[in-house]
């Protein structure tokens, strides 16, 4: 405001003050009765800000968001950038639809929202691991690597217990839950023959080193019903080091989706309830939900764009347990060579070298050759006798 202006203001209170009329004060500055009065009306000898211009915005904005609201798109936004996951409008819009908040903000809202609070920077890109390589998995094109986990015991109301078997493509995050009565050979087969079904069979699977998946702690040679299918069908079956679960991270953050926007959520009194809505809630995930690694793709859009082809069991009914012994084919173990330099192969024990202390090595069977080969790097480095039962 300038210092003439206020003048002016003080000038033509004080005028008045003194009994001048209005008409001249009015004719002599060039001012409005209007203007006059309503310099009249603020004029307060105990305020010396009292001439200063005043905000015209209004002390309430009806049409504004709560506030409550703004803090939901907030955590929510924050939530799903650390998750790795698609953060943008329409993704926070959709999780408040599932969390049921109300009134749903429109997603221009949304972007208001994240821009008055600093949130709308993009990510600097991915963290660079250091240290020992890992012999990490492959995964440049749809089911080159699945990743899979047996989660459970859970228990419906009844109580009903039981366990679901949660497979990811680690390429496209597509999806595949099948709920299993108990977790013993022939649900096992079950179980990655239905999801096979709907999301094809993987060059490579990775998996933690639980009983269901490799067989027998007493006959660790005798190839469980996982290990017979994956050769018979020519999948490569990888186990992932012992004690260290993030090596099988995708599969692990989508069991933490599962549990939080399924089993946490949805109301089921029986197996067949939990049947239906599992596939509901794969179909849902592959169908809209959205991933920043997949540049806001979804995985069904992720799959469509690579023009895949994918191979598929040939016979819906899967095989019955025990399956014949296999005669080709390979399977490996991840494991990482201590000082003791003990490799462990489902609780039988090789001794390597001293070379091999503190490094990841890849402990491979070969089923023709009955071998037990071991790898660092691409190399092979060492090798071991391994008749299968």
């Amino acid at each position: 405001m300038g210092k003439g202006l206020k003048q002016t203001r003080q000038l033509a209170v004080k005028r008045f003050l003194k009994g001048e009329s209005p008409s001249a004060i009015c004719t002599s500055l060039g001012k409005s009765r209007f203007w006059l009065y309503k310099w009249v009306k603020r004029f307060d000898p105990d305020d010396a800000t009292w001439c200063h211009d005043r905000s015209r915005c209004p002390h309430t904005r009806p049409n504004r968001t709560p506030v409550e609201i703004e803090k939901i798109v907030k955590m929510i936004r924050l939530s799903l950038y650390n998750d790795d996951l698609f953060f943008g409008a329409q993704a926070i819009r959709w999780e408040m639809e599932d969390l049921g908040v109300h009134p749903l903000p429109s997603e221009r809202t949304i972007n208001r929202i994240l821009a008055r609070n600093g949130l709308t920077r993009r990510r600097t890109g991915r963290y660079e691991p250091k240290g020992i390589p890992y012999p990490g998995l492959p995964s440049g094109r749809p089911n080159q690597t699945q990743q899979a986990d047996l989660v459970g015991p859970r228990f419906l109301q009844g109580p009903i217990r039981f366990y679901s078997q949660n497979v990811i493509d680690v390429t496209t995050n597509r999806s595949g839950l099948e709920p299993l009565h108990g977790k013993g050979s022939q649900s096992i087969i079950n179980g990655f023959w239905a999801i096979w079904m709907r999301l094809g069979i993987p060059e490579n699977l990775q998996v933690d080193n639980a009983l269901s998946y490799y067989g027998s702690h007493r006959y660790p040679r005798g190839m469980g019903a996982l290990i017979r299918l994956c050769l018979h069908l020519g999948v490569e079956l990888w186990f992932i080091p012992i004690a260290e679960p993030w090596r099988n991270g995708v599969i692990e953050k989508f069991n933490d989706h599962y549990e939080q926007k399924f089993l946490n959520k949805v109301r089921m009194t029986s197996f067949d309830e939990l049947i239906a809505s599992s596939l509901a809630f794969e179909k849902k995930h592959n169908s809209r939900y959205r991933y920043s690694k997949l540049g806001g793709k979804t995985p069904l859009k992720a799959l469509s764009n690579t023009k895949a082809k994918l191979c598929f069991p040939t016979d819906e009914t899967p095989p019955v347990h025990p399956l014949s012994k296999p005669k080709s084919g390979r399977y490996h173990l991840v494991r990482f060579i201590r000082s003791d330099r003990k490799l462990s192969v489902f609780g039988e024990t090789f001794l390597l070298a001293p070379e091999l202390q503190y490094e990841y090595v890849v402990a491979t069977v070969d089923v023709k050759e009955q071998k037990l080969k071991i790898f660092l790097g691409n190399d092979q480095v060492d090798g071991f006798d391994y008749k299968l039962r």
